[in-house]
């Protein structure tokens, strides 16, 4: 029997509204104010680091090089298995690393969050370590373009329809589940998969408190922080394409993206069942 391959026709990404931060929008014939927008100095980065191979050391080496040269402080928290590799990313440019004590994604990304805390800036935005062309390309213009408001929450890079098609067929599969199943518990619709988001500081004790067995269920859990303190999530579009060299997918790759959508299911399963108890 042929495997077919996977489609995600099902669960294809919801529509974006585009929105552009200091134009007026108008919605049911009122217009509305659309705030200020992010300065590169409200804003510091937070990202974690396990370099699994000497493959894996390089691709990270260079993306991370390329993150140091926007000139915005950084604190990664590093999985500390590679002595030599640690000490790279301790000589960068405006980083700060830690090795946290307690293994695990969540303990990570609570690491570094932690440590972005001690630059004092409104928004840390959260990114994973190998988004080179994202560093590179879009980083400064995805800031630039941020509504800032005391309403924000979180804001979203969303990956444009085009540029969602470019990604391999599993993850495309896997993740239009999370962002169809985020818009329907947490709304608004976008995509909440392709990794960068801005984060409010002040919602920054509600991700520490989170369970580490979570897994990759941490970031539907820190948006659904948002909602429950009454922020807004936020979705900004743009051409944020697969690099060509990550569109191929093996059999270990589809594992993940399927430990990635049972993990962000169960992050999505906890806030429901917490909303839950809240109401009965």
């Amino acid at each position: 029997m042929v495997a077919q391959p996977f489609r995600a026709a099902a669960f294809t990404r919801p529509v974006i509204q585009h929105t552009t931060p200091g134009k007026p929008e108008r919605r049911h014939g009122v217009t509305l104010a659309i705030a200020a927008v992010v300065n590169a100095e409200q804003v510091a980065v937070a990202t974690i680091t396990w370099a699994r191979s000497p493959a894996e050391e390089t691709v990270l080496r260079r993306s991370l090089e390329r993150l140091a040269t926007n000139g915005l402080p950084v604190a990664i928290a590093d999985r500390g298995e590679r002595p030599a590799f640690t000490a790279f990313l301790e000589r960068l440019p405006g980083v700060v690393v830690s090795v946290p004590a307690t293994r695990g994604l969540v303990a990570q990304v609570q690491a570094s969050l932690a440590s972005a805390v001690t630059f004092d800036r409104p928004f840390t935005l959260y990114v994973e370590p190998d988004k080179e062309l994202f560093f590179a390309d879009a980083m400064a213009d995805f800031v630039r373009r941020a509504p800032d408001a005391r309403d924000i929450g979180v804001v979203l890079a969303s990956r444009s329809d085009e540029a969602f098609t470019t990604f391999p067929p599993m993850q495309r599969y896997t993740e239009g589940i999370v962002n169809h199943l985020c818009a329907e518990l947490l709304g608004p619709a976008g995509d909440y998969a392709y990794g960068p988001f801005l984060i409010a500081r002040m919602l920054l004790p509600a991700i520490a408190a989170l369970d580490p067995a979570l897994g990759w269920g941490w970031r539907p859990a820190a948006f659904a922080a948002a909602q429950a303190a009454g922020l807004r999530l936020v979705h900004l579009t743009g051409d944020y394409t697969c690099p060509p060299d990550q569109r191929s997918e093996g059999d270990d790759e589809r594992v993940h993206r399927l430990r990635q959508l049972s993990e962000n299911i169960r992050g999505l399963i906890a806030v429901s069942d917490r909303t839950a108890a809240h109401t009965r």
